[in-house]
């Protein structure tokens, strides 16, 4: 069996596609590499941040669905998202750019041997900065290049994805006998997962609480993870694998920047697997990346009916100089 190559993407839920793409450019630093709509419900953004290039293993994504209530953290939920950075010098450089642009954050801290500095946006996501200094295995991307943040600090690529549930013994099954994780620390009733060539690229951390009311999916936590696969043959066997254990699946999907397969795996625990291609630039250069509205082949006849749904956001950067500061 092909095992996992680590994290493809993260995706949640946003109260506000404007102040999401004002954050993650502006005070996170990293490149929307694709502006686009969600698949299934037209109306709604689907904004892709990630490394310089858009390498699988660095987007995190958002849905703005209107009118969706502020969702609450609780168990039964993958309730943080990590990036990583290149050294522990790097976090020090990040508590002084939130402590200055107003960013709540809890400090330095130390998890599993890794420095790692939490923090939350305006709508209470939850995330994590984690230090690559001692990594290894799967290999991180490239910072932007042209973003506001020195290249030796800057955000390249997702970390471990924190996920809390209740019924702990069933998660660990599925992790270790299905999708093929091994289990290599425990802190307390925090365990650590990881697959393939390991590393914070490829680990999932996971919570056992039974106390914690159950989380309830809103803007503010997130929707989806996405597991990376090297192709659609690949994808498929993953498919029939799921479905030998009893699974339910969505089948293969053609999202046109890659492939994907859905599966919810536990109660209110939503896992994607998805393609490391074709990628972000098929249809827009490395230049201008994520500054027009992209959309795939089956839904560019609609354009101008989408373009009513959804109000334009001036995403154009490559005219504009950034600062590193």
């Amino acid at each position: 069996m092909n095992e996992l190559k680590g994290l493809h993407h993260v995706t949640a839920i946003t109260s506000s596609a404007e102040k999401n793409y004002e954050f993650f450019t502006y005070v996170l630093g990293m490149r929307l590499v694709k502006k686009t709509v969600n698949q299934d419900d037209i109306q709604t953004y689907h904004l892709f941040f990630a490394d310089d290039k858009g390498t699988a293993g660095t987007d995190m994504t958002f849905f703005d669905f209107p009118g969706i209530p502020k969702g609450s953290h609780g168990t039964n939920e993958i309730y943080k998202t990590s990036f990583r950075v290149p050294t522990d010098a790097a976090l020090n450089y990040w508590v002084k750019r939130f402590d200055r642009l107003d960013v709540q954050h809890t400090g330095v801290k130390e998890q599993f041997g890794k420095k790692t500095l939490s923090f939350v946006d305006f709508d209470d996501q939850q995330y994590q900065l984690i230090s690559d200094g001692y990594n290894e295995g799967v290999a991180s991307g490239t910072p932007w290049q042209k973003g506001p943040i020195p290249l030796e600090n800057a955000i390249t690529g997702l970390g471990p994805l924190f996920v809390r549930v209740a019924n702990f013994e069933f998660f660990k099954e599925m992790l270790e006998k299905v999708l093929l994780f091994k289990k290599v620390d425990q802190e307390g009733s925090v365990h650590l997962f990881e697959v393939g060539e390991g590393g914070n690229g490829a680990q999932v951390i996971v919570e056992h609480n039974a106390v914690l009311p159950q989380a309830r999916q809103g803007f503010g936590t997130v929707h989806h993870a996405a597991f990376r696969v090297e192709d659609r043959t690949v994808l498929e066997e993953w498919d029939q694998r799921l479905r030998s254990f009893g699974f339910q699946t969505s089948g293969f999907v053609d999202r046109y920047f890659f492939g994907s397969l859905y599966s919810r795996v536990a109660p209110q625990i939503l896992f994607e697997f998805a393609t490391d291609g074709p990628g972000f630039m098929g249809d827009e250069p490395y230049e201008t990346l994520g500054e027009k509205l992209s959309l795939p082949p089956f839904l560019e006849p609609k354009r101008d009916e989408i373009e009513k749904y959804v109000r334009p956001i001036d995403t154009i950067r490559s005219t504009k100089e950034f600062v590193k500061e």
